[in-house]
Order: C-alpha cells, then structure tokens, then sequence
C-alpha cells in the first residue's frame, strides 16, 4: 500500500476546507435571498405607504442592526423588485439562491425572463463573477449563441470551490453582513424581527 506524501495528504485537507467553507458560504447565500425575497413580499404588500414606509423602515433595521449594511432605501426598493419579479419562492431557494444577490441584481436588467433563466444557468454552469456575467450582457450573449442554438436547458453544477463565482460568494458584503447576524444571540432572526415591528413601522408613519 502506498502511502500518501505529506503535501497530497496537506492539498487533500485543504480542498476539503475550501469546499466545506464554500458549502457553507452558499448555505448562508440561500438564507439571505430567501430572507431578501420575505421582505420584499412583505414591502410590497405594504406599498400604498409609498417611499415614507422604505424610510423609515430601512432607518429602523439600521438601528436595530448597526453591522448590517444591506438594508439601504434602494436595497429594499430591489428586494420589493425581485419578490415582484420572482413570486415563485421554489425558483428563487431552487436555482436564484445559487448565485450571489449582485448576480441577482445584473440578472435584473435583463427584460425577458427566458434569457434571464439563461443568463443564470450559465452562471452557475460556467462559474462567472459579477463583472463576467455583466459583459455577457452587455454583449448580448444570448442572441450571439443561446438564441441561435436553441438552447433551453443548462446542466446546474455547483462551481468549483476555484471559480470566480465561488471565490466572489466567498467574498461577497452581502453575504458576510449576515452571517454576522445570523452569530449574534440577540439578533436571531432579521426576517421574525422586521415582521414583529412592522406594525410599528406602519404605526408611526
């Protein structure tokens, strides 16, 4: 039996960690976009307040939550956009979550939501960070190739823990904002917290 070396044996182990802290990196990823989706449901059930309920609402998130930076007026303008575009929540936790919320936010430019779901597919598929994904875009990849070849469906692979889509997920403000929320005992759940004040919220406008 031969035995490993001491550096395959050390590039194993560090593999491992890179995919075990991607796992759950995208873990976290998945919560915050379901997170996002809720309260975007929740401001657009809540919009005959109009811009004076998103103040006051993104002022006391911020209060409450000093740490956590995406909860500005135009972030939840972009939370009420995405529950409006994506109703459907098995989509968003199924394959919107597998991509970070600036994925999101490009994928969002896109008018037609057949070469939305294109775009995305071959986000996952091909492991684009933002910046890739936006060129696509810009140079209308879509009718450069998917359209000409008719392409609906793409295999969903989850990058590997070396792509740029995993090392931006990795990276992403968003993301890590929350998961900071998310280890602090007195602040367990955003989504619960913002749901029980927001008779508050509506109180006082």
């Amino acid at each position: 039996m031969i035995e490993k070396s001491n550096v395959t044996i050390v590039e194993d182990i560090k593999d491992q960690t890179r995919s075990a802290q991607h796992r759950a990196i995208l873990n976290a990823n998945k919560e915050m976009l379901i997170l996002y989706w809720n309260i975007g449901k929740i401001i657009n059930e809540n919009s005959t307040w109009g811009s004076k309920f998103l103040n006051k609402l993104s002022n006391e998130i911020s209060s409450e939550f000093p740490t956590t930076k995406g909860f500005s007026v135009r972030n939840l303008k972009n939370m009420a956009r995405f529950y409006r575009e994506y109703p459907d929540i098995e989509i968003v936790q199924t394959l919107f979550a597998q991509i970070t919320w600036s994925h999101n936010l490009e994928i969002l430019r896109v008018e037609s939501k057949e070469q939305r779901l294109c775009y995305i597919n071959k986000t996952i598929e091909n492991g684009w960070s933002v910046n890739v994904l936006a060129h696509q875009i810009d140079t209308n990849l879509y009718s450069r190739q998917i359209e000409q070849k008719k392409v609906s469906n793409f295999p969903i692979n989850l990058p590997s823990p070396q792509s740029e889509l995993a090392l931006e997920t990795m990276k992403d403000p968003y993301v890590f904002d929350f998961i900071e929320l998310k280890e602090d005992a007195q602040e367990k759940d955003l989504e619960e917290a913002l749901i029980n004040h927001l008779q508050k919220f509506l109180l006082f406008i």
